[in-house]
């Protein structure tokens, strides 16, 4: 078993421990990891939850959440949006969801190199990614959604389409592992990540949201000096010394998620000093017993919503993880042990990408 990630005079191995613990203790008997105790699940957070689970000493717990991926997703490749103690209750596929379990997997091969493990799961990644390039758009950005009766929500969402860039890129890595070659992957990496370097202005806006800020550097389409100047271009505006970040620039309310995901962002931009200092600024949202209050409105001295999450509890450990290099998963968003994309084929008019593969 790994080392439990721990940053001296910040929070110690028992301290993350805790925070593991505390996600373990709200998974349902199905596996599920939910947001918080009765809420819904979806497999992005269920994901994440899995990857910390996994680095902070909840392995059985992990891999229980990991069967719960494998025996919901659907024949298309995709998962429910929303599940709640087991019952649908939103049966749209979101892409980005469907994408995330090719990052959780290439986690764990990082983590435990366990070659059983990845061959059991390859088929699950494959068919999600599958799904996701079947809905790339012209332009190289990927489609948000398709709803319960099959139609595509055919705009594509900034910090969605990020994280697929990173999905994306550990499914090649895991395809190269499984020796099962998926080129169509390696021409939608490159055409999603010109998108996301080159036409940000093509996304669904969302920028009031500092997700869509600091989602190209931590999925990592942007990076080195770009990506450096990308989060100082907003910086006053979502950062609050002391506290965290906005998750939206106009609200006076900072979100432990959202700045747990900047601090990763800074790490993988080489910025372990303002990392680190975020870190310890969002500690505030932590419970006596480990876990994390999802956020505090700043003006009225009060935790909202008053509950913790596990999506919070997750970002926290991986950050740990990522800031102490204590497993070999740290490097998951840094992504030093990713392939590269390709360049796009084909640009017409400057954001064209003909040998993507089509739009539906």
């Amino acid at each position: 078993m790994s080392e439990i990630p721990s940053i001296d005079g910040l929070l110690s191995a028992p301290d993350v421990a805790a925070t593991a613990t505390s996600i373990a203790r709200m998974q349902e008997p199905d596996g599920a990891v939910p947001w918080t105790t009765g809420g819904h699940t979806d497999t992005w957070n269920h994901v994440e939850a899995a990857m910390a689970l996994l680095v902070g000493g909840e392995s059985e717990a992990a891999h229980r959440a990991y069967d719960w991926c494998l025996d919901t997703q659907r024949a298309d490749g995709s998962w429910p949006m929303k599940v709640v103690a087991g019952v649908v209750d939103d049966a749209s596929g979101e892409t980005n969801m469907s994408a995330y379990l090719a990052v959780g997997v290439w986690h764990h091969w990082l983590v435990r190199r366990d070659e059983r493990f990845v061959r059991r799961c390859w088929a699950a990644v494959r068919r999600g990614l599958d799904f996701v390039v079947g809905l790339q758009l012209a332009w190289g950005g990927i489609a948000w959604s398709v709803d319960p009766q099959g139609a595509v929500y055919t705009e594509g969402l900034l910090s969605g389409s990020a994280s697929i860039f990173q999905a994306l890129k550990a499914g090649i890595a895991l395809s190269e592992l499984m020796d099962d070659p998926q080129p169509e992957w390696e021409l939608a990496v490159g055409a999603l990540g010109h998108a996301l370097r080159e036409h940000r202005n093509l996304f669904l806006d969302k920028s009031t949201f500092s997700m869509d800020w600091y989602y190209p550097v931590l999925g990592g389409a942007v990076r080195g000096d770009a990506g450096r100047d990308l989060l100082d271009a907003r910086w006053d505006e979502f950062v609050v010394p002391g506290l965290g970040i906005r998750c939206v620039d106009t609200n006076p309310w900072v979100t432990g998620a959202e700045t747990c995901e900047l601090v990763l962002a800074l790490d993988a931009v080489g910025d372990r000093g303002r990392a680190t200092t975020l870190l310890r600024d969002m500690q505030h949202l932590r419970a006596d017993d480990g876990g994390y209050w999802t956020g505090y409105v700043y003006t009225d001295d009060a935790l909202w919503p008053v509950e913790q999450t596990t999506y919070t509890a997750a970002a926290v450990v991986l950050a740990v993880d990522a800031l102490s290099d204590t497993t070999p998963g740290a490097d998951i968003f840094r992504g030093t042990t990713l392939p590269r994309d390709l360049a796009p084929i084909g640009l017409e008019c400057g954001c064209q990408l003909t040998g993507s593969p089509a739009s539906p």
